[in-house]
């Protein structure tokens, strides 16, 4: 998956919206929350299950492509190469579940509307 369809991908999601809150930076945000670092157009960081060891099995299953994050890793957040390594609908897959983890977490009044 290229990285301008990754950035539609998540700009498509409800109540997703683009911020740079770093020079060149893009992330994803819902409600104010980040929910997709894109920040390169090589990779992108997202958060890979409500647990470190969903996270890991990202890790063991794409060795080259995914890896732990700079700074958040601890909290489940991965970095995953846009190099092709994974077939698109695993890269959807983790978009999916990076966006749903984060809205599970918002109080029910500022979840969108179609979430």
């Amino acid at each position: 998956m290229r990285y301008d369809d990754v950035v539609k991908y998540c700009l498509a999601k409800p109540g997703a919206s683009p911020d740079e809150p770093w020079p060149d930076d893009l992330v994803v945000k819902v409600s104010g929350k980040i929910f997709a670092f894109l920040g390169g157009t090589d990779a992108m960081g997202v958060k890979c299950g409500p647990t470190k060891e969903a996270a890991a099995e990202w890790r063991e299953r794409y060795p080259t492509a995914v890896s732990v994050m700079a700074y958040i890793g601890r909290y489940g957040w991965n970095s995953v190469a846009l190099d092709g390594t994974l077939p698109e609908h695993e890269v959807r897959e983790l978009i999916d579940s990076s966006y749903a983890d984060v809205v599970s977490r918002l109080p029910k009044s500022k979840r969108p509307q179609s979430a």
